[in-house]
């Protein structure tokens, strides 16, 4: 197949660019104990691989490869590792890990917002040393030493700690500057008519609403108002879903059909509830002095900002890599430099070489991992208490589960167990938590996911498999399994033969129960 002058071009700059000898060195002493990964055109070369040798580096572009892709994790051995490991394997194999977090946001002057306020949120928790770099495209990568953080903390050691204390920095800290960053970004995304044709979104989709309660984003709610034509009784229903079936007056002595009478748009709080009624969400329609409407355009709809990419032996584009798609060169840069930044900066041919992972003191990330933890153990109580709330409802009074037999499992179910031959990762994810929902033992649930895959079409492997049963098995709180009107599960899975009369499939279980069969 003849090659497109883009390939060629990018071909042709990498032969020069990678043949520098200062460059070879950077991405050489940043390789040190990590897994590195080539990129080709056609995709990512084997793993595991690594680089011994300066040397190496040509060679592999000699074979076609574009960018070079190194881990967070910082292995004993980086070539022993294998996708079969399981958690506890790979903690033996983990030396260590640095705290990488990927801006990624559409738009470049988004993405330089949400790295300065990431900065100012380290520097105010006493982290001084930190890398910055240019991610080749629209991003940047800021990365913390893994030797800033304490190697023990409440009971855990570091580098057994990975993906959870990485994973719960990422996300405390996105919690942290997401009032800052949704109100700076959308001052610069203040051209209505230009992102509406870029992103083919109507100006009233592209606008949100916040609570000012929590600071979370308003979820949209509708509110039905019905009247009877005959004794003009007057109803109204939220978030009532519209059908061709008529409703009856709720008066028994009238013969009336309810008819619409307007629809009314409200905004409701995910997270918070009314300070008079503590079973039902904080709403609009009864506080409206409680929410607030943002002027301008929502940067979460339109530059969404992730900085949660973090799993085991995730990768990340090395620092002085060649961007594939670019040819931009992943550039270090220092905190001054980012206001004015521009892509000429990552010029391959003009790029100065600086070190990425500075030096940090003893400890100096221990006030952001305290501070993160706390975060999260904060939110997770505020979420269990939400769940309790919803096992109160009449669907989710608390059941014994003891005694639940196979025929007692919904059809949904039963389908899945049969195997799979696309979606077998979800799969696994609905079997794992309706098994733990309904109080299997361990070895049970061990043994039943073992067989399951066996008749998947090919198995999942075993590692990633050892590795969701591992994090599963150990969580407290209680993980439902999805509704069955997440189409992105059953009925994408093609396990749904009919409607399902009820939510979820634990209901039909305790429905089961009660009726003793």
């Amino acid at each position: 197949m003849e090659m497109s002058e883009k390939e060629k071009r990018i071909r042709a700059i990498t032969r020069l660019y990678y043949s520098r000898p200062d460059v070879q060195k950077a991405m050489l002493e940043f390789s040190l104990n990590r897994e590195i990964v080539p990129r080709y055109f056609e995709g990512f070369g084997k793993r595991p691989d690594g680089l011994q040798y300066a040397s190496d580096i040509m060679g592999l572009v000699q074979k076609g490869a574009t960018s070079f892709h190194a881990s967070e994790e910082i292995w004993n051995d980086p070539l022993q590792i294998n996708s079969d490991m399981g958690a506890q394997e790979l903690n033996k194999m983990r030396k260590s890990w640095d705290l990488l977090i990927d801006i990624d946001s559409p738009f470049l002057d988004c993405s330089k917002i949400a790295c300065k306020l990431i900065i100012n949120a380290l520097e105010h928790h006493g982290i001084k040393n930190y890398g910055i770099k240019f991610s080749g495209s629209k991003g940047f990568h800021i990365i913390v030493s893994g030797s800033a953080f304490p190697k023990e903390y409440a009971g855990k050691l570091m580098e057994e700690s990975f993906p959870e204390w990485p994973r719960t920095i990422s996300e405390y800290l996105m919690d942290y500057i997401r009032a800052d960053y949704n109100r700076l970004a959308a001052d610069v995304l203040s051209n209505f008519e230009a992102i509406e044709r870029r992103t083919n979104v109507t100006k009233e989709e592209l606008t949100e609403t916040l609570c000012k309660n929590c600071g979370a984003v308003a979820l949209k709610g509708l509110k039905v108002k019905f009247k009877c034509p005959v004794c003009n009784m007057e109803i109204e229903r939220k978030n009532f879903k519209e059908t061709k079936r008529r409703l009856k007056c709720i008066d028994a002595k009238c013969p009336g059909v309810l008819e619409i009478a307007d629809r009314i748009e409200y905004h409701y709080c995910g997270n918070c509830k009314d300070p008079e009624y503590e079973n039902m969400p904080l709403a609009s329609d009864k506080h409206p002095e409680r929410f607030e409407k943002i002027q301008g355009v929502s940067a979460q709809k339109v530059a969404s900002l992730d900085l949660v990419l973090v799993a085991s032996r995730h990768l990340f584009r090395m620092p002085y890599s060649l961007h594939e798609k670019t040819a931009l060169v992943s550039a270090v840069l220092n905190k001054e430099e980012i206001e004015n930044f521009d892509m000429k900066d990552a010029n391959p041919l003009s790029v100065k070489i600086k070190n990425y992972l500075p030096k940090n003191e003893p400890e100096e990330a221990y006030r952001l991992l305290s501070s993160a933890l706390e975060w999260k153990k904060n939110i997770s109580a505020k979420k269990e208490k939400l769940e309790q709330g919803r096992y109160k409802s009449a669907d989710f009074q608390p059941v014994d589960f003891a005694g639940v037999r196979d025929e007692m499992f919904p059809k949904p179910i039963k389908k899945l167990l049969q195997g799979l031959k696309d979606g077998k990762k979800r799969g696994l994810f609905i079997l794992l938590t309706f098994l733990k929902t309904i109080e299997f033992k361990p070895e049970e649930i061990i043994k039943r996911i073992q067989e399951w895959n066996k008749l998947n079409e090919p198995p999942l492997k075993e590692g990633y498999v050892k590795s969701q049963i591992d994090w599963h098995l150990k969580q407290k709180k209680k993980i439902m399994p999805p509704n069955y009107d997440n189409d992105a599960f059953y009925k994408d899975l093609g396990l749904l033969d009919k409607k399902p009369e009820v939510k979820n499939p634990i209901v039909e279980v305790m429905k089961e129960l009660r009726r003793g069969v």
